[in-house]
């Protein structure tokens, strides 16, 4: 068992506790009186001293006769005089033969009021310092060198850096290098989907391997690869599995890492960072984040020319492409944010390609379950592919928070193997947030909740372009009294007709509540917030308004001052009329399916308020077969026609 180590702090607080102690309860009988020339001077006139120590030429101390306290009592300058010991003190003030003088005066004047009056001891000494004397003279020194060396450390520790950690190695790159020989490297077989991203950087590794093919047509090492793609997506691991593929070391750091509170500490770990590259390459050298140095520069306000990061990034751009070589030095960097980057950073010699790691398709999520789900005690009617088409716009971090929600929520209900509904709870609580089944709700509310779901599904139900519904409930969750679940179609290409379903079925619930109950509520604001940004969206970026035109003012670069708009106010004005033309056709068109199919939105909204939560089937059992399954077996019938025919 581990001793637990003593703490100083208790040292020196029990120091300050007994200075203090002393200070306070000292009883201030024995502290002698301090005087002045003048007081001395009467004294010894009326015989009342016995004798005088001079300590130093300075400090005199006076004992006074054995009568002196009674006399003296009445006088208010000696109503704390000490009965024994030093009784009054002053200062000379060095001057040895004037003291001498004065008390011989006042000698003469005592002699002369009583001439039976005796003189007066005088006692010179000096005080001898002891190695005590000299220890607290040093201490004030030494309380000094021991605060220096504590912040030296803390310094060390915090913002140091370097092989050694001190203060001296402060402009030490501090990127973690991971060898060729290391047994536990990442390999594209740990990275599961990212295929077409692999297959653009497996140039990068095959450069490496066979270094000598290229060189002998001529072709250059390429300087660097920038990784692109929303947060969760593989970067970072993509970025390790191509050192372990090329079998060569990886040097990473952060961009964070080279920004410290000290000037020019950036561009000297920069320089640092390259000059190890350069001992051990060929090489990889990863910067996760580096939009953290790499913001385009002009582009950050109250700041001048001198900023810490522009110079960092300077340096970054010199080493990369500069009169300098960093032969067989090839940097993988990754970020999210493209966009702010600056553009001698992203051109062609520093970054000579961008490999976008986007969002896992449905195939690729699968393969992306099956590495997390290696660890966990899976039931065996557990289907993969069904978990990857409920997952629709999920990153690999994603997937892996759901695999471990599930795997709690099973361990919560005392379940010896995670089955098919863990998962399914799993993504709701992560899409949806926590139930709140103990939210206090009048039956007015719940029935106003199930009418406006209701409208929601059989809207997108009856709609052919809409996403297809998979359940309904109204269970509050998160900041939601109720969701309508739904499959999002992995479409990358939209025309209106797809828009137009799309906010139809986003604004039937306010509908319904209108139509069925004569109700408008609050229940709608995420509705409506999105149906308008999807309106703004089709007219100003793009273009699908008849009246704006094709034009767009979509900012790509995101370098667009945000207080200037692009457009005119008439203009302005033009976008808002189409974008309430484009917000009330939808809701016209929600209207006439919900006053259609009255009656199976009050069935759907009772069947809601018996079950709370209903699924695919209940909802066909009540509307039918849905539109999007009719035009999938319309597609099916015209692609078999043809076949048919050619035979």
């Amino acid at each position: 068992m581990m001793q637990p180590r003593f703490n100083f702090m208790w040292f020196w607080a029990l120091v300050v506790i007994v200075i203090i102690g002393y200070s306070t309860f000292s009883s201030p009988d024995y502290r002698p009186i301090e005087g002045d020339w003048n007081m001395v001077d009467e004294l010894v006139e009326r015989g009342l001293v016995e004798r005088i120590e001079v300590m130093d030429k300075e400090k005199a101390s006076l004992y006074l006769t054995q009568e002196a306290p009674q006399i003296l009592e009445g006088d208010e300058r000696f109503a704390q005089l000490p009965k024994t010991g030093v009784q009054v003190r002053y200062n000379t003030g060095g001057d040895v033969q004037y003291f001498a003088e004065r008390l011989a005066k006042a000698e003469a004047k005592a002699l002369e009021t009583n001439p039976d009056a005796k003189a007066v001891v005088v006692k010179y000494a000096r005080t001898e310092k002891g190695w005590m004397t000299y220890l607290f003279d040093a201490l004030p020194w030494l309380l000094i060198i021991v605060v220096w060396i504590v912040i030296m450390r803390s310094m060390s520790r915090n913002a140091g850096g370097g092989a050694g950690g001190g203060i001296m190695n402060v402009g030490k790159a501090r990127a973690q290098m991971s060898d060729k020989n290391n047994k536990e490297r990442v390999t594209f077989k740990d990275v599961a989907g990212l295929e077409e991203a692999k297959v653009e950087i497996m140039e990068i590794v095959d450069f490496l391997k066979k270094a000598d093919k290229y060189k002998a047509l001529g072709a250059k090492i390429p300087k660097g690869a920038l990784l692109a793609g929303p947060p969760g997506t593989g970067k970072t691991l993509l970025a390790k599995a191509v050192a372990g593929e090329a079998n060569v070391p990886f040097l990473s750091i952060s961009g964070s890492d080279f920004v410290e509170m000290f000037v020019g500490v950036g561009a000297s770990r920069v320089r640092d960072l390259f000059e190890q590259a350069k001992k051990v390459a060929p090489c990889i050298v990863f910067i996760d984040e580096i939009d953290a140095i790499g913001r385009a520069r002009g582009k950050n306000s109250g700041f001048s020319g001198n900023d810490e990061r522009e110079n960092t990034l300077n340096q970054l751009l010199t080493e990369m492409d500069g009169f300098q070589t960093n032969a067989g030095v090839i940097v993988l960097a990754a970020t999210n944010r493209v966009d702010i980057l600056d553009k001698a950073l992203m051109r062609a010699g520093r970054f000579d390609r961008q490999i976008e790691v986007g969002l896992p398709d449905v195939k690729e999520r699968k393969e992306i379950f099956d590495v997390h789900l290696r660890k966990l005690k899976l039931d065996d009617k557990l289907d993969r592919e069904f978990l990857a088409k409920q997952t629709p716009g999920f990153a690999g971090a994603d997937i892996a928070n759901v695999c471990n929600e599930a795997a709690l929520i099973a361990a919560r209900h005392d379940k010896s193997a995670v089955t098919q509904e863990d998962f399914l709870a799993a993504i709701d609580r992560i899409v949806g947030g926590l139930e709140r089944r103990n939210m206090p709700m009048t039956a007015q509310e719940r029935r106003s909740t199930a009418i406006h779901e209701a409208g929601h599904a059989t809207v997108m139900w009856r709609l052919e372009h809409c996403d297809p519904v998979l359940k309904i409930t109204i269970i509050p969750r998160g900041r939601s009294l109720g969701a309508t679940w739904y499959l999002p179609e992995e479409r990358v290409n939209h025309n209106v007709e797809h828009f137009m379903h799309k906010l139809a079925g986003l604004v039937a619930g306010r509908v319904a509540e209108q139509t069925l109950l004569d109700v408008t509520s609050t229940g709608a604001l995420n509705d409506l917030e999105r149906t308008s940004k999807t309106a703004y969206a089709m007219v100003a970026y793009y273009g699908m308004s008849p009246k704006v035109g094709n034009v767009s003012w979509f900012d790509a670069t995101g370098q667009r001052d945000m207080f200037t708009k692009p457009f005119s106010e008439h203009t302005a004005e033009l976008i808002d009329d189409e974008v309430r033309r484009i917000v009330d056709e939808a809701v016209e068109l929600a209207r006439q399916i919900v006053e259609q199919e009255r009656e199976r939105i009050e069935a759907l909204a009772d069947l809601l308020l018996a079950k709370e939560t209903i699924f695919t089937e209940d909802i066909e059992s009540v509307l039918g077969v849905s539109a999007q399954q009719r035009a999938k077996a319309s597609e099916e019938v015209a692609v078999e026609v043809p076949e048919a025919s050619v035979e």
